[in-house]
């Protein structure tokens, strides 16, 4: 049966779609069967599995989500795609339509979990990547969610967003999920060439030490990620064998074997 994990933080520009695409990559290289969820209405995931015109599609994570709130007959499997092997449900700007809608839905926070239950057990592995806000739709992704992956790069307020996030997943596990977890703390754009980066580093390490798991791998600042995204590519096709590519397969391997 699949582990369900959510990519998050409150902040923008932290690494979530970048890490929830080539952690996918690397973790199929293990020989695990991943299965993806563009969560964000920006849709830049779904621009990633090789989808250009995503507001043209009429079979999207909104559209799913609305089909289970509107308790309508479908099947989920129709909305699954496949790109390099791996299965994803895209999303489009239509998302934001379906949270409106879901605002107004009493229960509406287990929406997700009721679509994702039935097929878990035909992956190894999903993950979920969500939108910078703790909006109803991040909320659904934690209430379906084994864990969370939680991406921060080595800036002052992106490892303050870390503590808003906690305290928002101590109260979903309270209420809702009593059993998810903290995966781990993935720091990204670690530039060791700057005292800054090392010392916010060293910070997380230290806050969280005994609380929060901190990954030991660390995503290396590169221009080579910016690249790759702007292409449309995940790493491990756009640069294979990079310092980038190795820090994702090992990131891979630390969640397959802890």
């Amino acid at each position: 049966m699949a582990e369900i994990i959510t990519v998050a933080n409150r902040k923008g520009g932290v690494g979530k779609t970048t890490t929830t695409l080539n952690l996918a990559y690397s973790l199929k290289e293990l020989g695990k069967k991943v299965f993806v969820i563009d969560l964000d209405p920006q849709a830049n995931l779904t621009r990633c599995f090789g989808i250009e015109n995503a507001n043209e599609l009429t079979e999207t994570i909104g559209h799913l989500l609305m089909a289970e709130l509107e308790e309508e007959n479908y099947l989920a499997k129709g909305y699954i795609l496949s790109y390099d092997g791996i299965d994803f449900i895209p999303s489009s700007i239509y998302l934001s339509v379906t949270e409106t809608q879901m605002k107004a839905e009493t229960g509406s926070e287990r929406i997700l979990s009721s679509i994702l239950e039935p097929i878990r057990e035909q992956y190894d592995y999903i993950l979920i990547d969500t939108s910078p806000s703790l909006n109803i739709l991040t909320i659904n992704a934690l209430c379906a969610s084994d864990s969370v992956l939680i991406t921060a790069d080595t800036q002052l307020f992106a490892i303050v967003g870390i503590s808003e996030l906690l305290k928002t997943i101590q109260k979903i596990k309270k209420r809702v999920n009593a059993s998810l977890k903290v995966k781990g703390i993935l720091l990204t754009m670690c530039d060791n060439r700057t005292n800054l980066s090392k010392l916010l580093t060293q910070q997380v390490e230290e806050m969280y030490q005994g609380k929060v798991e901190v990954f030991q791998t660390k995503i290396p600042k590169t221009v080579k990620v910016g690249e790759s995204i702007y292409s449309g590519q995940s790493i491990k096709k756009y640069a294979k064998g990079s310092s980038v590519d190795i820090a994702y397969d090992n990131l891979a391997k630390e969640i397959c074997y802890e």
